[in-house]
């Protein structure tokens, strides 16, 4: 056993597990002392999630006083993902890699399922956002199916899922670069010395102009801001649309000012027609990517 299993008191009890539109007693161990780590090795069909939690060094964290609620994967889950995947991951220079999944299966609090059915999302440890919803029957996080719950722990509680689920692992610039309706701020970012940045840890909330966007500036305006001898400009233009931490589209609602790396304060403005940052109007939000979000604009804003 890679980890140290904790002496627990184990009893037997019902647990909910919600499938094809029924609600239908499991079994599970349910522990009166133990903590997450010691109930899941307990339970025994958990070997894979605990040697990754320690190559992860997330074992203390998951010992920890908590609460926390773990989307747990069976080892039969993490044999769906693809050959050689799993070994991968556990090598040490894929750390942080490891992290960033495991604690995508991670939530603060105590998320019993009754609470979690309630939701749309839930904000996971690693920052990102996991869907919740039920299909065909059955409750669902993200792509894998939550088939057992309330599994009790000292610390928390674990629901029991068939699937890995995975985080998004591409960077802000990444997923706007893929996207292909940021070619002219992608360009601006080069020009300004900014993509480093913006690849960097974060989190940031980009509030992405499009490609229709910057053709809406008077004609010549990106080009004169391209120039070199306005790079402290365009600095700060694009640092306008950059605020620090992750913000999600609920959050922004709830503001009247958004904070940005500019030092300059953007006005929000929410209607029943739609949310205005900085006389912009937001057209889709909450774009996940590893280190932040993104939400696209349909016009460049410009601080004072």
């Amino acid at each position: 056993m890679l980890i140290p299993i904790l002496t627990s008191s184990l009893v037997m009890a019902a647990a909910t597990a919600v499938n094809a539109g029924n609600t239908q007693p499991m079994p599970v161990v349910e522990a009166t002392t133990g903590d997450i780590v010691a109930v899941a090795a307990e339970a025994g069909s958990f070997k894979t999630l605990l040697a990754a939690a320690t190559a992860g060094g997330l074992v203390e964290v998951l010992q920890s006083d908590g609460p926390l609620t773990v989307f747990a994967p069976t080892d039969e889950a993490f044999a769906k993902l693809p050959a050689g995947t799993v070994e991968t991951l556990l090598k040490p220079e894929n750390k942080d890699a490891l992290v960033a999944i495991l604690t995508y299966h991670v939530v603060p609090g105590k998320q019993m399922a009754a609470d979690v059915l309630k939701k749309k999302s839930m904000t996971t440890v690693n920052g990102q956002r996991a869907d919740i919803a039920m299909k065909n029957g059955a409750a669902m996080i993200d792509k894998a199916k939550i088939v057992k719950t309330d599994i009790k722990a000292s610390n928390g509680v674990i629901h029991v899922i068939d699937a890995v689920i995975l985080p998004e692992q591409a960077d802000i610039i990444e997923v706007a670069t893929k996207a292909g309706t940021f070619n002219t701020l992608a360009a601006a970012l080069t020009a300004a010395g900014l993509v480093e940045t913006l690849q960097g840890k974060g989190p940031f909330t980009v509030m992405a102009p499009t490609d229709e966007a910057f053709a809406k500036l008077p004609e010549g305006t990106v080009a004169e801001l391209l120039k070199p001898e306005n790079k402290a400009m365009l600095q700060k233009v694009l640092l306008y649309h950059v605020v620090p931490g992750r913000v999600f589209a609920d959050q922004v609602v709830t503001l009247k000012e958004a904070p940005t790396a500019a030092g300059v304060a953007a006005p929000i403005k929410a209607t029943k027609s739609g949310v205005s940052v900085g006389g912009a109007n937001v057209v889709m939000t909450d774009i996940e990517t590893s280190n932040g979000v993104i939400h696209v604009i349909d016009t460049v804003m410009l601080p004072e």
